[in-house]
């Protein structure tokens, strides 16, 4: 079953509001197993919003509309929606009881703007009735066409519980089975990926598509079939087959992030960790603490910008500072086990090094970065040299940090 998802509003096309409820519906919609023929954003212009739609009709199943549905001037869907299909407005008695009754604070003229919300295309039925911005479906050429509110909240909540059971009803034997899964790849670059995925022998079912997302290779895997037996068994043996050849780049699946990822090992392991920041500031803390429940793996961290703190909090030599600089291997280490010690956690973190713009030279250029460990096993630290402008390189720190962090615990807990 195809389905076509067409955004209204001059906000968006201008690039003030990010049109975020398309992609949700999206998302929503292909999960449950529909095609998303095609996705517009057009403008609040009655003649374009028209045309979209008419033209949408004849190309799909059924068409899902957001925006232009409020009390405004500039909202003009439902206008625009009646001339294109030669459905008259007609006053909704529900809705308009709703706005008369529980807006009596508001004044008689600002009543009357809001009676806007009511009247609707002849045939629509409304979703909610109890809400002033109801949505609604129309049924035009044997086709449903959803219309829903443009603010993000309220849309999510009329195609949960609205759209979804109602498209559900139509065309049954349309419906696809659809098995689908995200890899989320760090520290091996896109080609590398594809080289790998190449050399499979995976079915013309698989569909593969590979999206850089910095600093990571997100690659998904769409299985789609009428034979749900069939289908799961091919998701599975697709899944071993890519799980086989990216090895441990492969950090999560799905909504994982390397931060979740990472604290659900050390939870599992029983393990606490310690940061000690430099050139990142504060943000692999921050990455960890975004995390519901890291207080149980996350003893806390030292933002170490200045040599003295170095010193002071982190017990790093002045001498080991003054011979091999803030931006060395020694100095990772030094930083990595003084955490570890103050805190007393299992596993110290370190980073140091020159995010740029400047601070560089011919020996340290920007983007030098030394990562350190500390364990009950030993201290070591490893050397990176990091591209891009000064967020992608701390952002690239951070990550691989956690990253070491999540190799370590598999390599010596098995979990």
């Amino acid at each position: 079953m195809k389905v076509e998802i067409i955004a209204i509003g001059d906000e968006l096309t201008s690039g003030r509001i990010l049109n975020t409820t398309s992609g949700y519906a999206a998302r929503q919609l292909f999960e449950a197993g529909y095609e998303i023929h095609a996705m517009h954003t057009i403008g609040d212009t009655p003649a374009l919003i028209g045309e979209a739609l008419k033209k949408a009709l004849g190309e799909v199943d059924a068409v899902l509309v957001t925006g232009g549905l409020g009390s405004t001037d500039d909202d003009l869907t439902n206008e625009a929606v009646s001339k294109a299909l030669n459905r008259p407005t007609l006053p909704n008695l529900e809705i308009l009881s709703i706005v008369r009754t529980h807006l009596d604070e508001i004044t008689s003229t600002h009543v009357g703007q809001l009676e806007k919300l009511a009247w609707l295309p002849e045939g629509a039925e409304v979703l909610n009735p109890q809400s002033r911005m109801a949505g609604y479906q129309l049924v035009h050429d044997e086709k449903p066409i959803f219309f829903l509110p443009g603010i993000p909240s309220q849309m999510k909540q009329l195609l949960r519980e609205h759209v979804l059971p109602r498209l559900a009803t139509w065309h049954k034997d349309h419906y696809l089975t659809t098995y689908q899964r995200v890899f989320k790849i760090f520290n091996l670059p896109e080609s590398e990926v594809n080289r790998r995925i190449s050399t499979l022998d995976l079915s013309r079912d698989a569909h593969i598509g590979y999206y850089p997302v910095f600093p990571e290779v997100h690659l998904s895997l769409i299985i789609r079939d009428k034979r749900n037996c069939r289908t799961e068994k091919l998701f599975i043996s697709s899944c071993k087959a890519i799980n086989t050849v990216l090895g441990d780049a492969i950090y999560g699946y799905d909504r994982d992030c390397m931060e979740s990822v990472t604290g659900a090992l050390l939870q599992r392991a029983g393990r606490r960790l310690a940061v000690a920041e430099s050139c990142t500031g504060g943000l692999i803390s921050k990455k960890l603490t975004t995390i519901a429940g890291s207080s149980n793996y996350f003893l806390g961290g030292v933002v170490a910008y200045a040599n003295e703190l170095k010193t002071r909090f982190l017990d790093v030599p002045e001498d080991l500072l003054t011979v091999y600089g803030a931006v060395s291997r020694e100095t990772a280490e030094a930083m990595a086990g003084g955490i570890r010690n103050r805190t007393g956690a299992d596993i110290g973190l370190s980073v140091t090094g020159i995010a740029g713009p400047g601070g560089g030279s011919a020996e340290k250029p920007v983007g030098t970065v030394y990562i350190g460990i500390a364990t009950t096993e030993g201290t070591w630290a490893t050397h990176f040299l990091f591209k891009g402008d000064r967020q992608q390189i701390r952002e690239m720190t951070a990550q691989t940090g956690l990253d070491l962090v999540r190799k370590y615990l598999l390599q010596t807990t098995g979990t």
